[in-house]
């Protein structure tokens, strides 16, 4: 395909490939890696969420905390992510896309090693700040590479390839938090991350080329950066996606912050049954992916498929609410553990193809572009984390209401400023 040649060109250029290897044969390994690279990124987030989920009950305890304030220690890091990605997208557009991330994995790594020795739960609010303030780096910068490779429906397939291999990170890391728990307390998960932290930022600085060519670079300062996110901004259709997928986040925010009390303390799960159903649940968001990236994209339309993606978020909501408010009686764990599957699996459809419409509307800006769905969508988060221990830890309400607040909300921003009826409207671009 003509768009896949092109993208494969501009990597080969990024490269730099020394002439004495087959260009063909360089271009594929190179591409490979590149994507695994971007792959790895992406995971910083779950990484740094998810394998600390199973200690959140046990850091109430060593710090002397209510679960209420320890919550805040995910919203500080979601918080941190939302602003550091406002900062970083447009550095990227300026400077180029490795000299930015470098810097923000350098000092990721760094606050996640004080996280491991945080005196006090205030200390620990702050380090996880600063880790979600550097690890943005690595988010919004992965999203403006693959702008920067792909475009159309290339581009959306992308996406869920790194949906996938980001997706392994979820499956994986609850599980290895649950079995740190075992040998350790929760400071050694923390020391696990910087170990990964500085893995990945060897290999960033070794191996990911600059994909951003001098000449397409932007010479102004914070001043042209407002502007283009203003202009972006006054894209009805582009703020609709933005938001659409920001609310979906919001649903899923609201599960990643409230599951492990709901599972662990409401239907008195151990952290391993707890991280061996997150994983489970993780896997059906990898493999609803992968069908919308291998079998839906190119065949259905992406608007139809989002569309779709928040209707059975909601529905699993609902459901989840009339469980919680005791309408089918005492579900048990099994049920609400189903259902929260289905919500979960329908994030493998809502995020990327909310993300790809999105950029799909920009032809230039991708870090600042990337920069305002990132912050967004850990902005919209950031709020639902705390709403969800609204009324203690014993009821399994709060989650639901967020969930189903937040979906409903998604679709009607997707159906009132998207246009999805009108694909034309929705894919003429937000720039000219």
């Amino acid at each position: 395909m003509p768009e896949q040649g092109a993208s494969a060109s501009r990597l080969e250029q990024a490269a730099a490939v020394p002439e004495t290897e087959p260009p063909a044969r360089t271009a594929r390994r190179t591409g490979l890696l590149v994507t695994f690279l971007l792959g790895g990124l992406t995971a910083t987030p779950p990484l740094a969420m998810d394998m600390y989920l199973p200690s959140l009950p046990e850091v109430t305890g060593s710090l002397h905390a209510p679960a209420a304030t320890v919550q805040l220690t995910l919203t500080a890091c979601l918080l941190g992510m939302a602003l550091g990605q406002l900062v970083v997208g447009p550095m990227s557009d300026r400077w180029g896309r490795r000299r930015p991330l470098l810097a923000g994995l350098a000092v990721y790594v760094v606050a996640t090693a004080l996280c491991a020795f945080a005196p006090t739960v205030e200390f620990l609010v702050a380090f996880r700040l600063l880790q979600g303030l550097a690890g943005a780096a690595g988010i919004v910068i992965a999203r403006a590479v693959v702008r920067d490779l792909h475009d159309g429906v290339a581009m959306a397939r992308f996406f869920s390839t790194l949906m996938l291999i980001g997706g392994v990170a979820p499956i994986v890391a609850p599980l290895i938090g649950g079995q740190i728990l075992r040998v350790t307390d929760w400071r050694g998960v923390f020391v696990v991350l910087t170990a990964v932290g500085a893995l990945l930022a060897g290999l960033v600085w070794a191996r990911l080329p600059e994909t951003l060519p001098p000449a397409e670079r932007q010479a102004g300062g914070v001043g042209e950066a407002l502007h283009s996110m203003r202009r972006l901004l006054a894209d009805l259709p582009f703020t609709g996606f933005m938001l659409a997928g920001g609310f979906a986040f919001a649903a899923l925010f609201a599960y990643i912050s409230a599951s492990p009390f709901v599972i662990q303390e409401i239907y008195g799960a151990s952290p391993q049954t707890f991280s061996l159903l997150f994983g489970l649940n993780s896997v059906g968001l990898v493999i609803v992916g992968q069908v919308n990236g291998k079998v839906l994209v190119g065949r259905v339309s992406l608007e139809k498929v989002l569309g779709v993606g928040l209707l059975v978020v909601i529905a699993a909501a609902a459901t989840l609410l009339l469980m919680s408010t005791g309408v089918f009686g005492e579900p048990g764990l099994v049920p609400v553990a189903a259902a929260l599957f289905v919500l979960m699996s329908a994030m493998g459809v809502t995020l990327p193809n909310a993300q790809s419409l999105a950029l799909m509307r920009t032809k230039h800006s991708a870090g600042s572009a990337s920069a305002l769905l990132g912050t967004s969508s850990f902005l919209i988060g950031a709020i639902a984390s705390p709403l969800v221990g609204i009324a203690g830890e014993d009821t399994a309400v709060p989650m639901a209401v967020v969930q189903l607040a937040a979906g409903l909300v998604a679709l009607t921003c997707f159906m009132g400023m998207c246009r999805p009826w009108n694909r034309r409207a929705s894919a003429e671009g937000a720039e000219s």
